[in-house]
């Protein structure tokens, strides 16, 4: 498995693809940049600067960020034959499908990260006194990113079905935009997929709800994991069963 990971590194290294970690970041680095903090405010300065920034980067660009991604990441072995060409290579199909999930996985992390370097930037620049909220800042960022394995499961079943590379693209937006009416719905929202990396990481941060990395333990269970395993395994065997 190690050796089919390096060779995904490889394939990916000279592409467009790491330009994208730093799209959304660099976006709401912008915005955090834009925001005024007076006197008053100084001691929530982190708290409401990593709000300013985690709200359009969870509610909109992560989500759409992890479609990119598996696009990307299938995108060589839609070309010329690229399926059957690594498949008659001595490696299991289930090996195949979680590596790739696993780059898609690991370039969210990165941009995670990136987005917190973003809001240590904003604080330096802007000269925040108070002391950086390290606990809560990790936890609200990693609960986003597990927020993510969900839609990256769906994106990635998706991305591998549809040699399209506009596809997939097109079901992350169709399910992302949604996010604009259900994120603040007391209804809805809890229940959404896509509304999740929003809101495990505003929640994390607000610290209003207890829970794993600011999620609560009937959302991290039965809508995140739950999906997860439901989406990442119809894509598995979907791909197992699928005639190249």
């Amino acid at each position: 498995m190690w050796r089919f990971f390096r060779s995904e590194l490889l394939k990916l290294r000279k592409s467009p693809i790491w330009l994208l970690v730093f799209v959304s970041p660099a976006l709401s680095t912008i915005f955090g940049l834009g925001m005024r903090i007076t006197p008053e405010m100084e001691e929530m300065a982190w708290g409401m600067t990593y709000t300013m920034m985690a709200a359009p980067h969870g509610l909109l660009f992560l989500p759409l960020l992890t479609g990119v991604l598996s696009a990307f990441v299938c995108r060589y072995e839609h070309v010329g034959g690229g399926w059957k060409q690594m498949l008659a290579l001595p490696v299991s199909r289930g090996t195949v499908y979680v590596v790739k999930f696993v780059w898609v996985m690991g370039l969210l992390l990165l941009t995670q990260c990136l987005l917190l370097a973003g809001l240590l930037a904003v604080g330096t620049v802007k000269g925040y006194s108070a002391a950086v909220p390290w606990d809560i800042l990790v936890s609200s960022l990693v609960g986003g990113w597990v927020a993510c394995m969900p839609l990256a499961a769906l994106q990635l079943a998706v991305s591998v079905a549809w040699s399209s590379f506009a596809a997939p693209m097109a079901v992350s937006a169709i399910f992302t935009l949604p996010n604009i009416l259900l994120v603040n719905s007391e209804k809805y929202g809890p229940w959404y997929p896509w509304a999740q990396p929003m809101i495990a990481m505003l929640s994390g941060a607000q610290q209003a709800e207890p829970g794993v990395l600011g999620v609560p333990p009937e959302t991290l269970f039965i809508v995140i994991l739950g999906s997860f395993i439901a989406f990442f395994l119809s894509g598995f065997v979907y791909f197992q069963r699928k005639m190249i």
